[in-house]
């Protein structure tokens, strides 16, 4: 678990030298069931990544950072398990200058390369 967890880091690290495109919203790998209750500020309400590889997935959590916060800059980012349900959460800097964790539910690709 300790090694897939590094080797996550290592991944998200790597990967987010990327540059990124904006995928339509019809084609967007991230659920848009209850978006107005899921605003990702909490586990219970985190944004659900449907995407079924980490590539994808990691991808599909930069993307949505992008649209909901423009400008933002990525700061720390941490694996967590909550009800048995692996989570990212990320911290933030908001163009306005706040702190937000952002939580991912990434059940759906965790783990599947």
């Amino acid at each position: 678990m300790k090694q897939t967890g590094l080797i996550l880091i290592i991944f998200l690290v790597l990967h987010s030298c990327t540059s990124s495109k904006n995928i339509p919203e019809n084609q967007s790998s991230i659920s848009t069931t209850e978006t107005k209750i899921r605003d990702g500020s909490s586990f219970e309400k985190a944004i659900i990544i449907t995407e079924k590889t980490e590539s994808k997935g990691i991808h599909a959590e930069y993307e949505w950072l992008q649209i909901h916060y423009p400008g933002y800059k990525r700061g720390i980012q941490a694996l967590a398990d909550h009800k048995k349900k692996p989570y990212d959460i990320i911290t933030i800097k908001t163009s306005e200058g706040k702190n937000p964790d952002v939580y991912f539910d990434i059940s759906n690709f965790y783990g599947k390369f």
